[in-house]
């Protein structure tokens, strides 16, 4: 089983690794429920997808008929205007098959021009916070990619109080010197406020480059059992952080198992150390 935490100030004890619906973008839904399969075999207890994500939320849908309170349910949007977010969330709902979600999210939130939209008047945020006033959501957090997302993270939770953010956290990321600092005002800034973290780009070995793409990640994953633990015990040795599952199903044992064995009894510069050995680079420039 995998070691839970309280998941910020939510009042609930999450999985330190999260279920990352994008691997659902285009499984049948007997795939989707054999992942169902393992993921309570490893107790894993919070999924987290997205209206973007292809056929995800429509694969989760069924299983919330009998599964619901196992699950903290959370979801995003990349809609930046009120009217956008909220059709967009009532969208996922159906499609969720759930009257509400734990956490509904702000997705992909690093340009300044959909920041100002989102976050003004007629913005995405007057809906965020209506619907927890409504009660369709409990939570509400943002989430990004790319080397500018700890600094607009950090710019997001200035303007509201968020209740968890996301970001990637791999250690090729955290050799940019600009990122690395932002990250750790953030994750400070997060930890005296008591928001979440979650991270992404555990597995990223890479862009895929001319590669020929063997995995349904838009970047080159780790795929052996033993650079996986590498990577998912170096994120999960950074305390308090969560991972959120790769976006490949046949990765996902992997990534569960790794994390199921994880004992904290290496250093972080240590696992970085050997992972510097498998020839990685960084997925965002």
């Amino acid at each position: 089983m995998i070691t839970k935490i309280p998941f910020g100030r939510t009042g609930h004890d999450s999985t330190r690794t999260l279920f990352g619906a994008a691997a659902f973008w285009a499984v049948t839904q007997a795939e989707a429920d054999r992942v169902l399969d393992v993921l309570l075999q490893y107790g894993v207890n919070h999924i987290d997808t997205a209206a973007s994500y292809g056929d995800a939320e429509l694969r989760i849908g069924p299983w919330m008929a009998q599964h619901r309170d196992q699950f903290f349910l959370a979801t995003k949007t990349e809609n930046r205007t009120y009217q956008g977010a909220k059709d967009e969330l009532h969208r996922s709902l159906e499609r969720l098959r759930t009257d509400h979600v734990d956490l509904w999210q702000m997705h992909i939130l690093v340009e300044p021009d959909e920041w100002q939209t989102a976050m003004g008047p007629g913005g995405a945020l007057e809906a965020f916070i209506e619907a927890r006033e409504q009660g369709l959501t409990r939570f509400l957090g943002v989430t990004g990619h790319g080397v500018n997302v700890a600094a607009m993270h950090l710019q997001s939770l200035a303007r509201f109080d968020f209740d968890s953010v996301l970001l990637p956290y791999n250690p090729t990321m955290m050799q940019n010197p600009q990122y690395a600092a932002d990250f750790a005002t953030l994750l400070d800034t997060c930890q005296q406020r008591n928001v979440a973290v979650q991270t992404i780009k555990a597995l990223s070995r890479g862009p895929w480059g001319e590669k020929p793409r063997q995995n349904t990640t838009w970047y080159e994953p780790f795929t052996e059992q033993a650079d996986i633990d590498l990577a998912v015990h170096w994120v999960l040795s950074q305390p308090g952080v969560f991972l959120n599952t790769v976006g490949d199903v046949t990765l996902l044992p992997k990534v569960l198992d790794a994390a199921a064995r994880f004992t904290g009894n290496q250093t972080q510069a240590e696992l970085a150390a050997a992972l510097a050995q498998t020839e990685m680079s960084p997925l965002f420039t």
